[in-house]
């Protein structure tokens, strides 16, 4: 038995015993910190743009991806086609997106307006649309400030500087400077390759955006997925307190092909239906376009907040 465990002194033993321990535990918490990925339980926003018509299928099918998808879901205005009234809400979006109303957040767009006073809109979600001859409203989602707003703001006292809507948000971004990332959605893109293009009324809000450092805004109107590299207020790139922009007119209505593509555009499609998954971690957010069922198209990636 020379040179056999059995042979040590006691306390050699217990030595040895120790550093096993100590290496196995070692060992254990490596594997338990690989395997946790990092701020793995940031809220989900979910949603898209230019959504319900009772005239395809499409806005079905963007519907069952929000069954899987756990979290808030948002809108970015032109829910009920064509006219936004009561009627195609309950019956052209209350079967499909309506199903998850109970999580929405929405916005309002243009066709909403073409019933008077997006009357059909504020009917239908009530208190989560926020008051009815604003449209603007913020919330907090984990580490985020979230402002949803009304892109018809010329219904609602202006779009420039000074205006009402802007106003209220300086003042909502002052209050809320302590959260450390922000993310605006609202219907008019300031920077679209799509078929309507730059909706330079929305200038003034960006400035105001940029002006607080904020992150990510999220836009419809046109009816394709972009997403633009972070940008300041004049369309200049800019990698350290630019806003990253995505267009997500993609939630049913009929696709539309793109213009010229403007600068700074990184992902465009203009084929394909679906939903646009954000994860807002405690200091960064991942983003994840997801198509509907027999599609291919998808774009993903992962940015830190200012």
């Amino acid at each position: 038995m020379r040179g056999s465990v059995a042979n040590l002194p006691y306390w050699a033993i217990a030595v040895i015993v120790l550093v096993v321990v100590v290496v196995l535990a070692t060992i254990a918490a490596t594997i338990i910190h690989v395997r946790r990925p990092p701020e793995a339980n940031g809220p989900v926003l979910v949603g898209a743009g230019d959504i319900a018509t009772c005239h395809n299928q499409q806005d079905e099918a963007t519907a069952k991806l929000l069954e899987k998808i756990p979290g808030t879901v948002f809108t970015m205005g032109d829910n009920a086609y064509p006219s936004g009234t009561s009627h195609q809400f309950e019956d052209c979006y209350g079967p499909n997106w309506g199903k998850y109303k109970v999580r929405t957040r929405p916005a309002v767009g243009n066709h909403e307006y073409q019933t008077d006073g997006a009357s059909g809109y504020f009917d239908y979600f009530g208190s989560a649309a926020g008051q009815p001859l604003k449209g603007y409203y913020g919330y907090n989602l984990g580490d985020w400030h979230v402002v949803v707003l009304n892109s018809m703001c010329q219904n609602v006292g202006g779009c420039g500087p000074g205006s009402p809507m802007v106003g209220w948000l300086e003042k909502d971004l002052a209050a809320n400077s302590e959260k450390k990332c922000t993310l605006a959605y609202f219907h008019h893109p300031l920077f679209s390759s799509g078929e309507h293009g730059n909706q330079t009324k929305m200038t003034a809000t960006w400035e105001a955006l940029y002006a607080a450092n904020a992150d990510v805004v999220v836009n419809g109107h046109d009816h394709d997925y972009e997403r633009f590299a972070p940008q300041r207020p004049d369309g200049t790139e800019d990698p350290q307190r630019g806003i990253r922009e995505f267009v997500v007119g993609t939630g049913g209505a009929e696709r539309r092909p793109f213009r010229a593509i403007e600068p700074n555009s990184q992902a465009h499609d203009d084929q394909t239906p679906g939903v646009l998954k954000l994860t807002l971690n405690p200091a960064s957010y991942d983003w994840e376009f997801i198509p509907v069922a027999g599609k291919t198209f998808t774009d993903s990636g992962t940015e830190g907040c200012h």
